[in-house]
């Protein structure tokens, strides 16, 4: 940055992507004289890395002129970037009240008994990360169920083991 390579090592990330850090050092290039452009940052950093490691927070930082604080406050704020790598496919049960009540629950269970995961886990072979909603907006469709950016409505267990399946046998694209 500034003409300068700053390396994925030197900011003490020794296993991390260097080309990905050199591409977010460019787009921090783009953004660091713009006033409030860490969510554009942080977004763009997130979609060529995947997600936003501690290390990749303080290179952001570094290069933004901000506080390593006030750079991992955004990011712990808003439950849309991730500080732990993904996996191919998100699913996501909504606990919304309509789908609670209409056995959101059970799927939560199943869901820890299929993949071997709590919420917020990644499975070990990086497939399938768990994540649970407070509402998908598919209350009519409770309980609702969301792989990626495909719903699932009144999703039971077997049916849930089923869609889990199909995109274990890769029946369903990213």
């Amino acid at each position: 940055m500034d003409g300068k390579t700053v390396t994925a090592a030197k900011n003490g990330c020794e296993g991390c992507n260097q080309e990905a850090f050199d591409e977010i050092g460019n787009i921090i290039d783009l953004y660091k004289d713009k006033e409030g452009s860490l969510i554009q940052v942080l977004h763009r950093a997130q979609g060529i890395y995947g997600y936003l490691p501690l290390e990749l927070q303080s290179y952001i930082a570094d290069g933004l002129g901000l506080s390593l604080s006030e750079v991992s406050g955004v990011v712990t704020f808003y439950p849309f970037f991730k500080t732990k790598p993904q996996g191919k496919h998100t699913i996501s049960i909504c606990m919304g009240t309509a789908c609670y009540v209409r056995g959101g629950k059970k799927l939560v269970e199943t869901i820890r008994d299929l993949l071997g995961i709590e919420v917020g886990e990644t499975t070990e072979d990086g497939m399938f990360t768990f994540v649970v909603e407070r509402c998908i907006g598919a209350c009519g469709l409770a309980p609702a169920v969301m792989v990626d950016d495909t719903v699932y409505r009144q999703v039971d267990e077997e049916m849930l083991k089923a869609i889990i399946e199909k995109y274990r046998k890769g029946e369903v694209s990213a």
